[in-house]
């Protein structure tokens, strides 16, 4: 599986920015899907989850509330809503994904990173 994330930028606080993370293969559907982020100077994080058939999702607790995850699974994407942010969410967002039968906190496909920069 290859990811390739987008829609990151600019925005002022209390904006909205919806990234975006297309994955390649025909098996796209049997894999969970999850988005964290790196701010400069700090250890990656994860920010949401939502499993293969999308029955769940979750989130990190400073982005409840605000951030949705969802997926087309017909399309290969999933997406990234962020809504009401924060300065504090500037950051690199990266996609990732984990085979549904890893039952670890492993993810075996990263994508390459999308800059979201929150102006205050």
């Amino acid at each position: 599986v290859q990811l390739q994330a987008s829609g990151g930028g600019l925005v002022q606080a209390g904006g909205s920015l919806r990234l975006s993370c297309a994955a390649s293969g025909r098996t796209f559907g049997m894999y969970d899907m999850a988005w964290f982020r790196q701010a400069p100077g700090k250890e990656r994080e994860f920010v949401a989850i939502i499993l293969w058939s999308a029955s769940m999702t979750s989130y990190a607790d400073p982005v409840k509330g605000r951030f949705t995850i969802s997926r087309d699974n017909a399309k290969n994407m999933v997406y990234l809503q962020m809504n009401s942010l924060k300065f504090e969410d500037t950051a690199v967002y990266y996609c990732a994904a984990r085979h549904y039968s890893n039952h670890s906190p492993t993810y075996e496909y990263w994508g390459q990173g999308t800059l979201v920069t929150v102006s205050s």
